[in-house]
């Protein structure tokens, strides 16, 4: 890891995309502040003036920000959830939102492998839509080893349709005949990053948002055994890859089968990393009831800060020709996905309500 002072340059940029979607959000309040720090994060990388720097020499610290304050924040994350809370939500709700989970995760990496994306795009944008947007593709990522410009077009594909799911489904809640709560629970199960659903749902009033969020949070939990999952995989791979290599007597000639596989499989990732572990003791200790709601306030104003500033590295990694090659795909991807997040969630609203 580059050493500190070369990462000075891209976390003070962070800090500054940080201030400037604070400000968006204050100016528009429908745009959340993660969805901000993307665009934003996106807008510096293409700018004429702040293009150089940013893949110059503020790359090192915004990188690091794109990682290691992405897990931080996810750490944190596990402190706006409760057990009782996703309990209280009823059996019937919970196996609701396991099938949205299942159905939208396994039908978007198929449809992602068959339409050819690159890389693990498939994976990624899976994770995205099916758990909780930048933040999931953020834990499954780190996981998986994967390229920084996967992860970035992948953000950039989740963070604009849960964008467009602001304005959209609230148009929807009359023509489909959804109450308040109904509505709620729709944007709780469909609906990708934890501000899109609250900027969603908050059309449909304080029930629609109470139900919205605690669908939502129940998704977040499952996150932890997608990325043990994503971990076991990637291990798998690892044997499979060295196997290869014994086979054929040499290293070389594995690596070349491997690819892009064996450079992650040297990683050996844990089956339960380090910043999954923190997620779900943060889960235990919000359950405990001893924190009192001014520290929950703080680590949850912490957790948004450190979120936008590695959505912003990550926004700032986007690489718009190279989106543009697969602008066609990625885009049949992004809509056939939300189409189906929606439809299911929808089926499983009109069965448990």
């Amino acid at each position: 890891m580059p050493p500190l002072g070369g990462d000075a340059p891209g976390l003070l940029l962070a800090a500054a995309g940080v201030a400037a979607a604070i400000g968006v959000h204050a100016a528009v309040p429908a745009v959340p502040k993660l969805t901000a720090a993307v665009v934003l994060g996106m807008a510096a990388a293409h700018l004429p003036g702040l293009r150089p720097v940013v893949r110059g020499v503020a790359r090192p610290g915004l990188s690091l920000a794109g990682k290691r304050l992405m897990r931080l924040g996810i750490v944190l994350l596990g402190l706006k959830l409760s057990l009782g809370d996703v309990l209280g939500l009823g059996w019937a709700t919970v196996a609701m939102v396991l099938a949205v989970v299942a159905a939208t995760f396994t039908g978007t990496l198929w449809l992602g492998r068959r339409l050819g994306l690159p890389g693990d795009q498939p994976l990624l944008v899976a994770t995205g839509y099916s758990i909780c947007g930048a933040s999931a593709i953020g834990a499954v990522s780190q996981a998986a080893g994967s390229d920084e410009e996967d992860v970035a077009s992948s953000v950039a594909l989740v963070t604009l349709c849960g964008t467009l799911a602001i304005a959209v489904l609230p148009l929807l809640q009359q023509p489909l005949g959804l109450g308040d709560v109904e509505f709620g629970r729709w944007v709780g199960a469909s609906v990708h990053d934890v501000g899109q659903v609250v900027a969603t749902a908050q059309s449909g009033g304080a029930g629609a948002l109470r139900e919205a969020v605690l669908v939502k949070l129940m998704r977040v939990v499952l996150l932890a055994p997608l990325v043990a999952g994503v971990a076991v995989a990637v291990r798998r791979q690892a044997r499979w890859v060295k196997g290869r290599a014994a086979d054929a007597g040499t290293e070389a000639e594995g690596g070349a089968e491997g690819g892009a596989g064996s450079a992650k499989a040297g990683a050996r990732p844990p089956i339960v990393p380090l910043f999954v572990a923190g997620f779900l003791a943060m889960i235990v200790l919000r359950t405990t009831g001893v924190l009192p709601e001014r520290a929950l306030g703080l680590a949850g104003d912490a957790q948004e800060l450190l979120l936008a500033a590695a959505l912003f590295g990550l926004g700032s990694a986007v690489h718009l020709p190279t989106m543009i090659r697969t602008g066609g795909r990625i885009a049949l991807l992004g809509l056939a996905s939300w189409v189906v997040v929606a439809g299911v969630s929808y089926a499983g609203v009109l069965v448990t309500t």
